[in-house]
């Protein structure tokens, strides 16, 4: 019987047991570290490496754009924010553009700061003022 990695068990754990808002920014951070990724490879000249990256981040927008509802307004803006990281993602793979690659960088850190917070007052609201956890 092969003997489990601990971190491979932990971050198992932590996917099963996230809450809905905690596995949207799993995924922003999860997006952010395949751009990361793959900029470091583009840098290297590592052609393989960019391709895998860049296409993992791509399906996590991918994923990020099918759980939207598009009965809410705001949800049509972050459907077209998330097509231009989409489309620049790919540019960046294409062309091995970093200034693209850090466009759609800049974007997706910018939903993952606003998820944070949101995050925040909802524990904020549900816990008292100082019930962060």
């Amino acid at each position: 019987m092969a003997i489990k990695n601990p971190y491979e068990s932990y971050q198992q754990n932590a996917v099963t047991t996230a809450s809905p808002s905690e596995l949207t920014l799993m995924l922003y951070n999860g997006c952010l570290k395949f751009i990361g990724l793959a900029r470091k490879a583009i840098t290297e000249k590592n052609v393989e490496q960019k391709n895998v990256n860049l296409q993992k981040a791509q399906n996590i927008i991918s994923e990020l754009m099918v759980t939207l509802n598009m009965d809410i307004e705001l949800s049509k803006n972050m459907m077209s924010l998330y097509d231009f990281v989409n489309r620049q993602l790919i540019e960046a793979n294409t062309k091995n553009d970093i200034a693209a690659l850090d466009e759609a960088a800049g974007i997706v850190t910018e939903f993952r700061d606003t998820w944070k917070q949101v995050i925040q007052i909802n524990r904020q609201k549900q816990f008292g003022q100082g019930g962060q956890i």
